[in-house]
């Protein structure tokens, strides 16, 4: 028994953080000067921008996050066929290849992730969850074939990646390594659109890129920016938590938005690298607020996979600032680590 996807990829890969900016005082702070909204990396992205300074022109800086965003695309993406990670990812070589130094850094930072959580994390998961029927293109979602799974896995392991990150160059030690960024691409792009507004003398921002955002100042009223957490239901939009953001990143991970039932089972897109199986641990999302966005959601999605008590162990002896939500029976139960600053929702 199977069933064909249902919810847009990308979109459906992430949580979306809410954004509520009525009911505060002063001048109406969900009035903006400059928006923009837009899809970029198959998912969404917007620009939320109360007040431009004097001499900044909107067309140009409206021109400017395009150009970003479809660079960035054309660097990172699955979907694309021709951006540089597909043609990275398509290149059969096992000697070393030169990359742009942008993808040199988000390599270098998944790397890192994936060493530290003892490949939970994995950048070359992406065979496996194509397999599942999570990945690029559309794909029947169906149990894939123990046989199958086995065989998948034997192109796994982010150890099989060598990195000169002087030289910006990779190196693959088998040749059917297949590069999977989308867990930490959004957050890197949101630390871009960040960069750039800031070069226009902007400090007061909210971007979110694939639910990864960036927050920097203030609402136009003077107060911090209102973000909000998911209960995480499927089907449903509800709060469970409101946090009141300044000059951080903020990105959530879950299993409750793309996923597939057969038999009454739930088979989610969070795909554990070192069971090449969905996940199936109590923990429905992670939060994290960190101070970038590529951190943020890389890491989000680390301690998802790890899990309720890994990932909770991990992020303490990390000081990560991270939410847990976990199923109880018919409910959930938070709990949120030490260096997590919102303590009341």
């Amino acid at each position: 028994m199977s069933v064909m996807l249902r919810i847009r990829r990308g979109i459906g890969a992430v949580l979306f953080l809410a954004v509520f900016l009525s009911g505060c005082s002063g001048r109406d702070s969900a009035t903006f000067e400059f928006e923009q909204a837009g899809t970029t990396m198959g998912t969404t992205f917007s620009v939320k921008i109360p007040e431009l300074p004097d001499g900044v022109d909107p067309s140009r800086l409206r021109k400017e996050i395009n150009d970003t965003l479809t660079r960035l695309d054309l660097m990172m993406s699955t979907y694309k066929p021709d951006s540089e990670l597909s043609r990275l990812n398509q290149n059969p070589s096992t000697d070393w290849i030169g990359i742009s130094g942008e993808l040199a850094k988000v390599l270098d930072e998944a790397l890192r992730l994936s060493e530290i959580s003892d490949g939970a994390y994995d950048l070359t998961v992406g065979p496996v969850v194509n397999l599942w029927g999570f990945g690029p293109g559309e794909h029947e979602q169906k149990i894939p074939d123990p046989a199958e799974i086995k065989r998948e896995m034997e192109k796994l392991g982010f150890k099989k990646i060598r990195l000169n990150t002087e030289k910006d160059a990779v190196r693959k030690e088998h040749p059917e390594i297949y590069i999977d960024l989308s867990s930490i691409a959004q957050g890197y792009g949101a630390d871009q659109i960040a960069d750039l507004v800031s070069g226009f003398g902007i400090n007061d921002y909210l971007i979110d890129v694939s639910g990864e955002m960036r927050v920097n100042g203030t609402k136009a009223d003077g107060t911090y920016w209102n973000v909000a957490i998911e209960t995480p239901v499927a089907g449903t939009r509800m709060i469970e938590q409101t946090l009141q953001l300044k000059d951080v990143a903020i990105a959530t991970s879950g299993d409750y938005r793309n996923f597939f039932e057969v038999d009454g089972v739930r088979y989610s897109h969070m795909i554990d690298p070192r069971t090449g199986r969905p996940i199936s641990h109590g923990l429905a999302s992670v939060t994290v607020v960190d101070k970038t966005a590529m951190r943020a959601d890389a890491r989000a999605t680390a301690l998802m996979v790890l899990g309720p008590d890994a990932g909770f162990s991990l992020a303490e002896k990390l000081d990560i600032a991270a939410l847990f939500i976990r199923r109880d029976g018919q409910g959930f139960v938070k709990l949120s680590t030490s260096a997590f600053p919102f303590k009341n929702g």
